[in-house]
């Protein structure tokens, strides 16, 4: 552990263990005396689903501060003061010369967060995404620049619908769905495989190697700073006890399993919020600072047991414009969008600084079709959530001008997570007044 000097904490102190290297949440030991209130950078999370929504009952009917929440927003309204929801977004990038419904959906995940035309030659070619030019400008001071996670599994063979993150025109990121895989590359040391699959084969918790230092730890911090580190720590054992449950699952089931670290939920629900904790955690602690999470692949026919539909994802998004088909997909629509209410409350309830990290976070949710019948790119239905440390007013519904290029939009979330980029896609230039 980082020697304390005159009771001021390194921002960068990290308590090491066996396979272990746990980075710390803010706290006010970390902040110079003479400025108690600093605000803390800005955190970027792009959330990608697929199939776009029910147009009618996403689209808000009014624009400004006082706009009513519609059916598919109503699990986001605890949270008005924190959205911005922009419509008449446009990717025109998603068009292309093939207009098969395979190649429109893997266009639809390509452009989300590149606003680039996707190529499909023999090594294929995109464009770098929002998130990877964030991490190259404010990324580079946490232990890891970003991380990317999945809900589904990859294996699909366009690398356009596996991954919306790129970090060059011709390199997409693998996306992580395995918690256990993402929990052990948050807070494992990176140095001993061998001793962190022992742990895990003993059933030993991560934090068991450090609490020695822990506990010397808090006879150093002065009480606020104190209940901060516990809560902080007890998220990451109720996260750690989470993912050996889903072990255990796994191994009454007698599942088939590859010989790799296990922990994957058996239920949507408990695997997509498994890892908007983590990112959570991440954003708490600043092991990193920007994230990607795709909620399922396009194309994905997944069913959602929680709710009373049992359509297939992909299958209902062509409802053949029978009303009753709509309404049922947006109700599995609303559904998703709980799940993003879920993540937000949880940044909501945990302090940052002078605030929370939903004060200090910028959250990107949407799509990259509207109607997933028409398979047509505008209008777009995005969210924007989130303060990002004061960049964004919140409480409101913006009503773009039609057709008004999607880039703009990314190119407005790299400039309000801090970024400086001048250009991304097929951007003009940045939305003002968000």
């Amino acid at each position: 552990m980082n020697f304390i000097t005159k009771k001021h904490l390194s921002r960068r102190t990290f308590l090491r263990g066996t396979g272990v290297s746990l980075a710390l949440p803010l706290m006010e030991s970390m902040l110079p005396a003479q400025t108690p209130s600093t605000v803390p950078k800005s955190r970027l999370a792009c959330i990608f689903f697929p199939h776009g929504v029910t147009m009618d009952k996403w689209t808000p009917a009014t624009e400004g501060s006082g706009f009513e929440f519609t059916p598919i927003l109503k699990p986001l309204e605890p949270f008005r003061d924190h959205l911005t929801i922009v419509s008449n977004t446009y990717a025109p990038m998603a068009y292309g010369p093939d207009a098969s419904a395979a190649a429109n959906h893997a266009r639809s995940s390509a452009v989300f967060i590149t606003g680039a035309r996707p190529e499909e030659t023999a090594r294929p070619v995109l464009g770098i995404s929002v998130d990877q030019m964030a991490a190259k400008e404010i990324g580079q001071d946490t232990p890891l620049p970003s991380i990317e996670l999945t809900v589904e599994e990859g294996g699909l063979t366009s690398p356009f619908r596996n991954s919306i993150s790129w970090q060059s025109p011709t390199s997409p990121l693998p996306m992580e769905h395995n918690p256990q895989v993402i929990f052990e590359k948050l807070f494992g040391d990176g140095t001993n495989d061998a001793q962190r699959r022992a742990r895990r084969q003993e059933s030993r918790s991560l934090l068991d190697s450090v609490m020695s230092q822990v506990a010397s730890l808090k006879k150093e911090l002065p009480a606020g700073d104190r209940g901060r580190l516990t809560s902080y720590l007890d998220d990451v054992r109720e996260i750690e006890r989470r993912i050996q449950k889903a072990q255990s699952q796994m191994e009454a089931a007698k599942l088939d399993v590859p010989d790799t670290p296990t922990g994957v939920p058996d239920s949507f629900e408990q695997h997509i919020k498994m890892l908007f904790d983590l990112q959570v955690l991440a954003f708490r602690a600043e092991i990193t600072r920007i994230s990607t999470l795709m909620l399922a692949h396009e194309l994905s026919n997944a069913v959602f047991p929680a709710t009373n539909i049992r359509d297939g994802f992909h299958n209902l998004s062509h409802h053949s414009n029978n009303r009753g088909n709509k309404d049922r997909f947006a109700e599995l629509n609303a559904y998703h969008h709980g799940m993003l209410a879920y993540f937000l409350q949880k940044l909501k309830d945990t302090p940052d600084g002078p605030g929370s990290l939903l004060d200090h976070s910028l959250v990107l949710w949407g799509s990259g079709m509207s109607d997933g019948n028409q398979h047509n790119h505008t209008p777009l239905p995005m969210i924007m959530a989130g303060r990002a440390s004061g960049a964004i007013k919140g409480g409101r519904h913006i009503k773009l001008p039609k057709l008004t290029t999607h880039s703009n939009l990314l190119l407005t979330v790299l400039h309000k997570a801090g970024a400086r980029s001048e250009k991304i896609g097929d951007s003009t230039g940045v939305i003002g007044d968000i």
